[in-house]
């Protein structure tokens, strides 16, 4: 069985999804389509070195820590982050490998990069 989040992909508009890998995506997914955990993927990417301490997130949303921790055990169990506890601080950092079987998913270009823009 392959890890949480790393379960594809092929461009959707490829080879048509199993109903395995759609149950496999799904999750990577469903952790990402949360305000609060897309939020918190983006504050992660962008910290400097790539990692930002639980400490330091939660002064970004007016939630309590325990919500914030919840959040980010979501993510991490999506296979999105990784999580490294130093003494009683926790570090999260954006799982590159991860970011790009996303990207990959929804790649109609042939390139593995996405520009959003707005509709």
């Amino acid at each position: 069985m392959s890890e949480p989040g790393l379960a594809c992909c092929t461009p959707l508009t490829g080879t048509p999804m199993s109903a395995e890998q759609a149950e496999q995506v799904a999750p990577l997914l469903k952790a990402l389509a949360d305000p609060v955990r897309l939020r918190l993927v983006s504050l992660i990417a962008a910290s400097a070195g790539g990692e930002a301490c639980v400490c330091d997130l939660n002064d970004a949303f007016d939630l309590t820590q325990a919500t914030i921790s919840h959040h980010l055990k979501v993510l991490h169990s999506a296979g999105l982050l990784d999580r490294d506890k130093r003494g009683v601080w926790v570090f999260y950092a954006v799982r590159p490998e991860a970011m790009t079987a996303v990207a990959t998913l929804f790649d109609t270009t042939g390139r593995t990069t996405l520009a959003l823009t707005p509709a």
